[in-house]
């Protein structure tokens, strides 16, 4: 049953046009899901984020910039050879809503505009493959340890 409490707003920005209190946000928000909820000692700032798009879903009736989801498109031969979709998260507040999956689709949809025909790879927690099967992603990796939490490789091929 969807939440009626959010009222999302999906925005799409480069980094240089991101507002110092939505990439405060921002990346609270990651330190928050990434760093505190999963227990990971990792380095958030990676030099990626200046090389990417950033989908923010934001809700729209908060006063204060109040970020339900986010993820980052990194462009083509910066993180891969392909564009890559990662900082993938919702906030607690919206999880179990739909507003995970609609981001994930968002951001393929965007991926393939900006990059017709060309692969998207992501770095996708182990746990995680199901989930990102489901938008079409195959493995291309063994398993392995990424900040102590295990991962694999996954390849969107183009369509068409």
């Amino acid at each position: 049953m969807p939440n009626t409490t959010i009222h999302p707003k999906y925005c799409w920005s480069p980094f240089d046009q991101l507002t110092p209190g939505e990439l405060y946000e921002i990346l609270r928000a990651r330190q928050e899901v990434f760093t505190v909820e999963q227990d990971c000692a990792y380095q958030d700032a990676d030099g990626m984020d200046q090389h990417a798009w950033h989908l923010c879903c934001w809700d729209s009736k908060s006063q204060a910039p109040a970020l339900l989801s986010y993820l980052r498109v990194v462009f083509p031969g910066n993180k891969y050879n392909e564009p890559s979709i990662g900082r993938v998260l919702t906030s607690k507040s919206a999880r179990g809503t739909g507003l995970g999956k609609e981001l994930v689709q968002l951001g393929i949809a965007h991926t393939q505009r900006e990059y017709p025909q060309t692969p998207i790879r992501i770095s996708a927690q182990l746990y995680l493959k199901r989930f990102y099967e489901a938008f079409g992603f195959e493995q291309t990796s063994d398993a392995y340890d990424e900040d102590g939490i295990p991962h694999i490789e996954m390849v969107r091929h183009a369509s068409g």
